[in-house]
């Protein structure tokens, strides 16, 4: 459970250390993955389940580093794309937000301005003109402490980041605690809890670039259904207009599935959007399917969130060098980030994204794998 004290107090490395001391017998590794620039210690830990799965995960940025899941075959592979190094993820002038938690707004602000409760706040505008992503340093570019855990039918690792007053503009210290969860059903879960001493914003979300060739190929040849029959079109700088339209008849839907690049010619600058999911009931609920039919491999993703980013990789361009020495080119990795909608803070007709003292903050997202039957 979030503990409100994180609030107002950081935590403690002696803490973490203990902690993780106390876990050498569980089935995580942890290793040592550089210093930041400031002489911070960045640390990797390792999680397996019971089926061989392996995800590799940093404390700088929280970031999935790598994600090893099964083809048809038998054979594992990388689904995420990233780096080799800590210094990549740090020196990398476009970053990519590859594999991070993004906040505390994940996606756009228009100006990087919202009111709330009467009082205006700047923020910073890292995207043209506009906010992006939490900033010029949100939670992608800093250290988080960790603590692994030991769930049933799961191995797991706890992130803990105290935001504080006024960090990049935003009003009220945040308490913020990230678990991702590798289970024994071939699934990567990824909960969030956050809690706020002041009225805020809040919009966490995960930003894996995901290619289920294992960069063989590019994504334009999954196949992708997502579970939305509308969706929230943008201006030209990717803001929302305030419109919700319907994707019958254009080359948004993707009720049925349909390869990623079929259509991608048709939008303006490729697939960088908002659905707008359809939901039944509170919980989890299926958001999105993605099938590569060379390898078999599918991802089916589960979330309480109301929304969903797809984003097709447009602004990839070759010259972000990855692991193995991978070329990532354009619509070389494509992400699907569970979120509420951008730019909701200036929106009154989306769903609220305002955290006040005494509430809590949750948001839980699955990304299940699987292999296609023949």
């Amino acid at each position: 459970m979030l503990l409100l004290v994180a609030v107002l107090m950081l935590a403690s490395c002696q803490g973490e250390t203990q902690v993780a001391e106390e876990n050498e017998a569980m089935a995580i590794e942890k290793a040592p993955f550089g210093t930041t620039p400031d002489g911070e210690q960045v640390d990797i830990y390792t999680l397996k389940n019971a089926n061989g799965l392996k995800a590799r995960i940093m404390t700088y940025g929280a970031i999935v580093v790598s994600l090893e899941v099964p083809d048809k075959d038998g054979n594992f592979g990388d689904v995420v794309l990233g780096y080799d190094d800590l210094d990549s993820y740090i020196e990398n002038v476009n970053n990519p937000y590859f594999g991070a938690i993004v906040g505390r707004y994940g996606n756009r602000i228009a100006g990087g301005k919202f009111t709330l409760d009467g009082q205006q706040y700047q923020l910073a505008t890292n995207d043209g003109a506009n906010h992006l992503h939490g900033g010029d340093k949100g939670y992608d570019k800093v250290v988080w402490t960790a603590e692994p855990l030991e769930l049933e039918g799961a191995t797991a690792l706890r992130l803990s980041y105290t935001s504080p007053d006024g960090e990049e503009g935003y009003p009220g210290t945040l308490g913020i605690e990230v678990t991702y969860a590798l289970t024994d059903d071939n699934e990567l879960r990824v909960s969030y809890e956050a809690v706020t001493d002041a009225p805020t914003v809040v919009n966490l979300t995960h930003h894996s670039y995901f290619n289920l060739t294992c960069c063989a190929a590019d994504i334009l040849g999954h196949e992708l259904m997502l579970n939305a029959d509308r969706y929230t079109p943008v201006d030209d700088t990717l803001i929302p207009t305030g419109e919700i339209l319907e994707v019958a008849g254009t080359p948004m839907d993707f009720t049925t599935a349909k390869p990623i690049g079929l259509e991608i010619d048709q939008v303006p600058g490729g697939y960088d959007h908002n659905w707008v999911l359809v939901r039944e009931a509170d919980g989890l609920s299926l958001a999105a399917r993605v099938v590569e039919p060379g390898s078999g491999r599918v991802m089916e993703i589960y979330t309480t969130e109301p929304g969903i980013q797809f984003y097709s990789g447009n602004f990839l361009n070759g010259d972000n060098i990855g692991k193995g020495g991978i070329s990532y080119g354009k619509h070389f990795g494509f992400c699907l980030e569970t979120q509420h909608y951008p730019d909701s803070p200036n929106k009154p007709d989306f769903p609220s994204t305002v955290l006040r003292p005494g509430e809590t903050y949750t948001h839980e997202t699955v990304h299940k794998f699987s292999v296609k039957s023949e």
